[in-house]
């Protein structure tokens, strides 16, 4: 029998905190003791994530980090970007593991973070010191790393829906994505562009061509064997879902591959990777992968070429909460701890 090991979280009142805890919470090899957030403080957890009631006995505390970190083996980090990096800043030197779900860790491009983020970076060189959580690509670096930063839920989507291409050095030039998302992603509290009456029963597209996740999976993607002249043209679109991002991806491949081979590329790629689904028969849909860690994944050449070039169409479907949020950010932890990599998370999803 394994000790347990000690989390906190830090920002436990948001929707990332609400799924961290919905996982750890039953961890075999977790004991959380500790949740703190600048709201509700003082009520017990199961009053803001009304599905833990009779789970657990947590309160929400308001701390300094180094009294919440104290005694901590992993904390993980649920707080907005801009916000994370000032407290993350100062547990570096303590030996904490740390897990960040925001952006602040991403980009190892200081101007790409004041030009996407909004704002100048307080400690940016301490980026070089994280590794980026995308297990399907950087798995071993994140066994022997104790600062994570967990990647985006768009970021994570549309980088594994094109990642086999990279690695096979069939990715270069523009990609052109469409991608549309649950409102869960845009965070617990309400806005006017996510509020429920003007949400439900509309689509519509936002920061088109300027989302804070483009640099990151243009980063991720040349890391993977993405050519230098790699580029994206990215529009996000607000979908009436709660849950979900569905990702559809423009590619040129060489015009002599056919849809076997580029298969077989992805076969090749994803065939032992646990939270792949790569499909055939069909295309992927949101309901399949719901509650889940699974990533569904599907293809679509066009059959015409044109200037020695096919269209490659790569679909993909996630839960921003889960493979594109805190269950990612625990499938690191579990990775850098030696435990079977989808402990605590490994659940089929909601159907339907």
């Amino acid at each position: 029998m394994l000790d347990k090991i000690k989390c906190v979280i830090v920002g436990a009142t948001g929707y990332g905190g609400a799924e961290l805890l919905r996982n750890l919470l039953f961890h075999p090899f977790v004991d959380v003791t500790r949740i703190t957030a600048v709201d509700y403080v003082g009520k017990p957890i199961s009053d803001v994530h009304m599905s833990l009631l009779g789970k657990t006995s947590l309160k929400v505390e308001q701390l300094d980090v180094l009294d919440a970190a104290q005694g901590a083996d992993v904390v993980f980090f649920a707080l907005p970007h801009k916000v994370s990096a000032k407290e993350i800043m100062r547990l570096f030197g303590t030996g904490v593991k740390i897990i960040d779900l925001s952006g602040d860790f991403r980009l190892q491009n200081k101007d790409d973070y004041t030009q996407f983020y909004g704002a100048g970076h307080p400690c940016h060189e301490a980026s070089a010191t994280f590794v980026y959580g995308l297990p399907e690509l950087f798995r071993r670096s994140i066994r022997t790393a104790t600062r994570i930063a967990s990647p985006g839920c768009f970021a994570t989507a549309i980088t594994l829906s094109m990642l086999p291409l990279a690695k096979a050095g069939l990715l270069s030039g523009p990609a052109r994505v469409a991608a549309m998302t649950g409102s869960s992603g845009s965070g617990a509290e309400p806005k006017l562009t996510t509020h429920h009456p003007l949400r439900a029963g509309n689509i519509r597209a936002y920061k088109t061509l300027d989302h804070q996740h483009t640099p990151e999976i243009i980063q991720t993607l040349q890391a993977g064997g993405a050519g230098a002249d790699f580029s994206l043209q990215f529009v996000p679109i607000s979908a009436p879902l709660v849950r979900g991002i569905f990702v559809t991806a423009f590619v040129e491949v060489p015009a002599h591959l056919n849809e076997q081979d580029i298969r077989q590329i992805y076969r090749s790629e994803y065939g032992d990777e646990p939270c792949i689904r790569l499909l055939e028969g069909r295309l992927p849909e949101v309901i399949g992968i719901a509650g889940s860690m699974f990533v569904e994944i599907g293809l679509q050449l066009d059959t015409e070429a044109r200037d020695g070039k096919r269209t490659l169409v790569c679909f993909s479907a996630l839960d921003n909460l889960v493979k594109g949020g805190a269950g990612q950010a625990i499938q690191s932890m579990n990775i850098l701890m030696g435990w079977p990599e989808l402990t605590g998370v490994d659940r089929v999803g909601l159907w339907p």
